[in-house]
C-alpha cells in the first residue's frame, strides 16, 4: 500500500494498522491500535526496575512509558493493575499518585491533592525496598505536601528540587532525568526562568535522546521544552521520532503536531493529528483516555487546515466535534465556539465574525467569541457593535482572570494581549488611526514578553494587516515578514506579505510570498487567495 504525501514517520505507523473511517468524520483514516488486539502494546522502552516481583514489574514499566506519554487513565489503571499482582509493592502506589499530576496540562485541585497524597502515605507504609524508590517516593511526598497554604509554584519547585536529587544519586537513570527534566519544563510553564529552564531541560534531555533513543519520556519532553518560537528547531528530530517510539500512544502521535505547527509544516501536523484523532477515539471507546485527547488533535487539526488552505475541511470539524465518544455538551461547546471563531477570523470573514453567536458557557469562558465579534465589527465598519463586544471582552476577561487567581495561577498585571487587539481595531474602526498604531503596538509588545499562541493568530500580524489598512505597505512588509520568523508560513501572514510587497512595488518580492503560499497548499486547499496568487504568479 502506498501513502502519497504521508511522511514516513506516519507512514510506518499506518502502514501496520488497518483502516475504517471513523463514524460521522467522513475522509478520517481510523487506525486499530494494537492495545487489547494484536500483541503488547507499543509504547517505548522504560527500564526502571523496582524490588517490586516479577509479575509486578512488567506493569510498573508500562505504567511509567504510559506516564512518559501522558496517558494518565491507563498509567492510573496499569499501576493499579501492579498494586494487585503486588501488594507489598510501594512503587505502584507511587505510580497511581504520579498518574493523577498531570504536570504541564491543569494543577489538581484539593481533591486530586488529597488522592495523591493517601497513595504516596500507602506506599511510605508499605515501605521502599531501595533507597532510589525511597528517593522517588520523597519526591512525590514534596509535592503532595499536607500544606494548604502552598501555591502551585511552591509545590512543583518543592517537586522539581527532590527529583534534581534522584537524578543526581542516580546518575544511570534515564527516567530520573527526564523526570527531572520535565519538572524544568512545568516551573517554565508557571513563568519561573522560562526560557533558563527550557534550555536546562534540553540540556539534560538531548545527550539522552542520543544514548536512551527510545525512552518515550525523552523525545516528548524535547518537544515540551521546545514548543517556543525560539527553541522549535530543537525539537524536530524528537518530533520526528515520538510517534515512531510510541506508536500505541495517542499523545505520542499527536505531541509531534506541537513542532510542525511552531515550523509551519502543515501536512506534517496534518498527518499527525488525523493519526492521532483515530488512536484516541479508540482508546476512548476502550476507556482508556478522555475525550480531550481527540479534541485536542481536532484543535491542532483545524489550524493546521486553515494554514493549508483548506477551508472546508477546517469548517468541516465544527460539526464532527459532535461525533467524539465521551465528550461533554460543554467540551463540545467550548471547541465549536472556538473553531467558529478561529474560521471567522482567519479567512477574514468580518461580518461572520462580527455575528458569532454567543455559547452557552460561564462568562469566563467566552473571550474567543467576545474578541473575535469585536475585531469582526470594527473591521466591517460597525464601530458601535465593536464598542459593545470591546465592553463585553473585558468582562469576560475579568472573570477569566478571577478563576484563574482563584485556582491558584499567576495573572500578568495589565491589559491582555486580546484585549489590547480588540482595542485597536475599534479605535481604527473610530477613525483613530494614531491610537489604533499605539494600542496594537502595545500587544506586540505584551505579547513578546511571553509567546506568540502556537494556535493563534500573532498580534505582529495583526499590526502589519493594520499598516496595510492605513495605506503604509513598506511597513506592514516588515512586520509580517517580523510575524513570519516567529511563525512561519501562516497563511494570512503570507497573502498579507505579498500584498504589501504588491503595493509597495516589489514585484519580485510579491512573487516570492505569492509562491510560498501557493506551496503550502494542501490537497484540498480551496481558499479564494490561492487563485489570486496563481494569477500574480502567471504574469510576465
Amino acid at each position: 500500500m502506498r501513502f502519497v504525501g504521508v511522511p514516513i514517520v506516519i507512514a510506518g505507523i499506518l502502514a501496520v494498522c488497518f483502516f475504517s473511517l471513523v463514524p460521522g468524520m467522513p475522509g478520517y483514516v481510523d487506525l486499530h491500535v494494537r492495545t487489547g488486539a494484536v500483541g503488547p502494546a507499543q509504547l517505548g522502552k522504560v527500564n526502571f526496575p523496582t524490588s517490586c516481583n516479577a509479575q509486578a514489574q512488567a506493569t510498573i514499566e508500562k505504567g511509567v512509558a504510559l506516564l512518559h506519554s501522558f496517558q494518565y487513565m491507563q498509567s492510573e489503571q496499569t499501576f493499579a493493575e501492579s498494586a494487585q499482582l503486588d501488594p507489598q509493592c510501594a512503587m505502584a502506589q507511587w505510580g497511581k499518585a504520579m498518574a493523577v499530576y498531570h504536570e504541564l496540562w491543569d494543577f489538581p485541585g484539593a481533591e486530586t491533592l488529597k488522592e495523591g497524597r493517601q497513595d504516596i502515605e500507602e506506599a511510605k507504609k508499605l515501605g521502599a525496598g531501595t533507597e532510589r524508590e525511597r528517593e522517588y517516593i520523597a519526591a512525590a511526598a514534596a509535592f503532595y505536601q499536607d500544606d494548604a497554604s502552598l501555591t502551585h509554584t511552591t509545590r512543583a519547585q518543592a517537586y522539581s528540587s527532590a527529583m534534581e536529587k534522584v537524578r543526581a544519586d542516580n546518575p544511570k537513570d534515564t527516567n530520573a532525568a527526564a523526570f527531572y527534566a520535565l519538572s524544568l519544563v512545568a516551573l517554565a510553564e508557571y513563568d519561573e526562568q522560562e526560557s533558563a529552564n527550557r534550555k536546562k531541560a534540553l540540556a539534560i534531555l538531548n545527550p539522552l535522546f542520543a544514548s536512551d533513543p527510545d525512552n518515550p519520556g525523552v523525545a516528548h519532553y524535547i518537544i515540551h521544552a521546545s514548543d517556543t518560537p525560539e527553541l522549535a528547531p530543537e525539537g524536530l528530530a524528537a518530533a520526528r521520532r515520538y510517534a515512531q517510539i510510541a506508536p500505541d500512544s495517542s499523545h505520542a502521535l499527536h505531541m509531534p503536531s506541537h513542532i510542525f505547527t511552531r515550523l509551519g509544516l502543515w501536512q506534517e501536523s496534518i498527518d499527525s493529528n488525523i493519526a492521532a484523532i483515530a488512536s484516541a477515539s479508540k482508546e476512548i471507546q476502550m476507556h482508556m483516555a478522555e475525550s480531550h485527547y481527540q479534541t485536542h488533535a481536532m484543535d491542532f487539526l483545524n489550524y493546521a487546515y486553515l494554514q493549508s488552505g483548506q477551508e472546508s475541511k477546517a469548517r468541516g470539524l465544527i460539526a464532527d466535534m459532535k461525533t467524539v465518544r465521551g465528550a461533554s455538551e460543554r467540551e463540545i461547546t467550548e471547541k465549536q465556539s472556538l473553531f467558529e471563531a478561529r474560521d471567522a477570523l482567519e479567512l477574514h470573514h468580518w461580518k461572520e465574525a462580527a455575528s458569532l453567536g454567543i455559547p452557552k458557557l460561564p462568562p469566563r469562558e467566552l473571550d474567543v467569541t467576545y474578541w473575535a465579534r469585536a475585531i469582526g465589527a470594527a473591521r466591517s465598519g460597525d464601530a458601535a457593535g465593536a464598542r459593545e463586544d470591546v465592553q463585553s471582552l473585558i468582562d469576560t476577561i475579568a472573570a477569566r482572570e478571577r478563576r484563574s487567581k482563584d485556582q491558584g495561577y499567576k495573572v500578568n498585571a495589565g491589559e491582555s494581549v486580546d484585549q489590547r487587539e480588540a482595542e485597536a481595531w475599534l479605535a481604527y474602526a473610530e477613525g483613530k488611526a494614531d491610537e489604533a498604531l499605539k494600542t496594537m503596538r502595545g500587544a506586540v509588545e505584551r505579547e513578546d514578553l511571553y509567546h506568540v499562541d502556537s494556535l493563534g493568530m500573532p498580534a505582529r500580524e495583526m499590526l502589519a494587516d493594520l499598516l496595510l489598512e492605513l495605506k503604509r505597505p513598506e511597513e506592514a512588509l516588515a512586520a509580517y515578514q517580523a510575524a513570519l520568523k516567529e511563525s512561519p508560513n501562516r497563511f494570512d501572514s503570507l497573502y498579507g506579505a505579498a500584498r504589501a510587497a504588491e503595493s509597495a512595488g516589489k514585484t519580485q518580492e510579491a512573487k516570492t510570498y505569492y509562491a510560498q503560499l501557493s506551496k503550502i497548499a494542501g490537497p484540498g486547499a480551496d481558499r479564494p487567495e490561492l487563485q489570486e496568487a496563481k494569477i500574480y504568479l502567471a504574469r510576465k
